[in-house]
């Protein structure tokens, strides 16, 4: 009977008493292989974990509205954007300094701001739903945060997305590093592109059958700095940095400058471990690179083109014009480089952790939603990841489409492209999936938090590729 009793108390504990609940994974119960623990002793000092903030604050208020901007002159195209511009202001701080914005929505529509590439607090991080409420209509909200990085970052909204990108709203964070060499001239190149109509106003059906059946919404004007091939004034002899971001939301850019050896140093605003010539980079919507680009002397006078040469016809993007006189001493110094790069050769003889299989299906408003793992935005899986520790994860492109991922607040590695080693001495936080390609890359989060995965071509995540991956301590 006493053991009868004893047992009817612990059934009552096990099925009526709420217990916590405890979440198990591999990485909590078996002693880690000699080759994961290479793979994260690798990994240290690959970029800091914490910056010392400076006392420095910077101060800046952005008004998201509608507004008109000149892309075909002489129409004036009706626009959403910040401060009145397209692109966006510039906004630039000193890595330490803390950025202090209040973002003022005089929009119809809610919005927020992702802040894309910045490793930020987990609640400046602007996905409604998952980091922060919508910003709504004439109500305003305050984005305060110390960049862990220096680089070349940018910032657009988070709701509605596939609209409100592709109406102006999106600007460039630049966080400087004053070890880094000055260059003659720093110039910000935000790659777009529109759907207009001749009398230039833009195409006001979104997340279209057709967008959600093809590459996303791909526009028949391209600009530059929300300009039709602008130029930009250079002298002989300058050393300059281009900082090349593509805001599109479904067109991939392969720039080719003419007659030059530009050289990439910085991939997704994070240094390379070795500088590479841009030949063939594709730089598709979220992506960022910098470049290192010295003008021959004996270029004076010269006009020299920007092309675009991703699509069967090239087009042209910008112009460099030489100046004719006023020549002056490059700047000696070396490109700038990481100083740490984890080259993580093993790294493919690991097995992948988890694996999101990107694909269609029937549903949605639309008749399609973009699903992964078969299922779409808000009904996809949450994964959990330790802060610290390796992972592999592996995207498989089951489908005919391009599909640039995103993941928010981590950088990671590409490792392997169907299934064949790939050497990349560089992080990313996007990187492009081509038709029926699967991509594995390397990942050891630091940021805590919930974030969000999400395919960059706007369209797409509107229709449901995204989830999201919490990261624990």
């Amino acid at each position: 009977m006493k053991y009868r009793h004893l047992l009817n108390n612990f059934l009552f504990y096990i099925f009526f008493i709420p217990l916590p609940v405890i979440a198990i994974s591999t990485h909590d119960v078996l002693i880690k292989p000699e080759i994961t623990l290479k793979l994260e002793h690798e990994f240290k000092n690959a970029y800091p974990k914490n910056i010392d903030p400076t006392e420095n604050i910077v101060d800046f208020e952005l008004v998201a509205s509608e507004s008109e901007w000149g892309i075909i002159p002489p129409y004036r195209t009706k626009v959403w954007s910040y401060n009145g511009k397209i692109p966006g202001p510039v906004i630039r701080m000193q890595l330490g300094d803390t950025l202090r914005l209040k973002l003022s929505n005089k929009l119809p529509q809610p919005t927020t701001i992702h802040w894309h590439g910045v490793r930020v607090p987990n609640a400046m991080d602007g996905v409604p739903g998952v980091t922060q409420p919508a910003i709504q209509s004439g109500e305003s909200f305050i984005y305060q945060f110390t960049p862990k990085d220096a680089g070349t970052f940018w910032f657009h909204p988070h709701v509605n997305a596939a609209e409100q990108v592709e109406r102006g709203l999106h600007g460039v964070l630049i966080v400087e590093d004053k070890t880094e060499p000055v260059y003659s001239q720093d110039i910000v190149f935000v790659l777009d592109d529109w759907l207009l109509g001749r009398d230039g106003a833009i195409h006001s059906e979104f997340v279209t059958r057709h967008d959600l059946a093809h590459d996303g919404r791909w526009g028949n004007v391209l600009t530059v700095n929300g300009q039709i091939k602008p130029s930009f004034n250079v002298k002989a002899g300058e050393r300059i940095r281009i900082r090349m971001v593509n805001v599109a939301n479904g067109r991939v850019f392969s720039p080719m400058l003419q007659s030059l050896t530009p050289m990439i140093f910085a991939v997704d605003g994070m240094l390379v471990g070795k500088p590479f010539l841009l030949q063939h980079f594709l730089l598709a919507p979220g992506n960022r690179i910098d470049l290192d680009i010295i003008i021959p002397k004996t270029f004076a006078g010269k006009s020299l083109e920007i092309k675009n040469v991703f699509s069967r016809k090239a087009s042209t993007l910008a112009f460099l014009q030489v100046e004719a006189e006023g020549a002056v001493v490059t700047p000696q110094f070396n490109i700038p480089k990481a100083v740490h790069i984890p080259q993580w050769n093993e790294a493919t003889k690991m097995p992948v952790s988890h694996e999101f299989v990107l694909n269609a299906k029937r549903g949605g408003a639309k008749g399609i939603q973009w699903t992964i793992n078969n299922n779409a935005w808000p009904e996809t899986e949450n994964y959990e990841l330790k802060s610290g520790e390796f992972y592999k994860l592996r995207f498989n492109n089951k489908s005919p489409r391009l599909h640039p991922m995103h993941l928010h607040g981590q950088f990671f590695k590409v490792i392997a492209r169907n299934g064949q080693p790939v050497e990349e001495d560089f992080w990313r936080d996007t990187v492009l999936l081509r038709r029926k390609e699967t991509v594995d890359i390397g990942i050891i989060p630091l940021d805590t938090g919930l974030w969000a995965n999400h395919c960059h071509i706007l369209e797409h995540a509107e229709a449901g590729m995204m989830s999201t991956i919490r990261v624990l301590p």
